[in-house]
């Protein structure tokens, strides 16, 4: 495996667990945001696995559908993807929520959606890692 791509899904893995634990604390908007994050990085795994170098954009769906040009099996998963990129900032700042703050608006079923999404994703990058 190449190194660089072991090191942003060992990271990516990492993320996944750790919006698992944010998930059990009851900080849903950061469960949701860290799912993203995971999913991202899991993403650009595949990509430095396939030789990219220069990778810039964080949009999960962007990624996939770069993934999707080598491997079929994300043309499944972009509807999953641009979910979970509408927590990529409201998760994380109060300005996108007027009266609110991202903790107050969250639910266990956003977390539970996007660590779900997560870990379909995360599990089909392993397995294409894995070959």
């Amino acid at each position: 495996m190449d190194k660089e791509a072991e090191r942003w899904f060992r990271q990516a893995v990492y993320d996944l667990e750790a919006a698992k634990w944010n998930m059990e604390g009851e900080y849903h908007e950061n469960a949701c945001f860290l799912a993203q994050q995971a999913v991202e990085k899991a993403l650009k795994a595949v990509l430095y696995s396939t030789g990219k170098r220069k990778i810039l954009t964080h949009s999960t769906f962007s990624l996939a559908r770069e993934c999707a040009e080598h491997y079929d099996e994300f043309k499944d998963v972009l509807n999953l993807c641009a979910d979970l990129d509408k927590h990529y900032i409201p998760a994380r700042y109060p300005n996108g929520l007027p009266d609110n703050i991202p903790h107050d608006i969250y639910t266990k079923n956003d977390a539970d959606e996007s660590i779900s999404h997560a870990d379909k994703i995360i599990n089909i990058v392993k397995g294409i890692m894995e070959k």
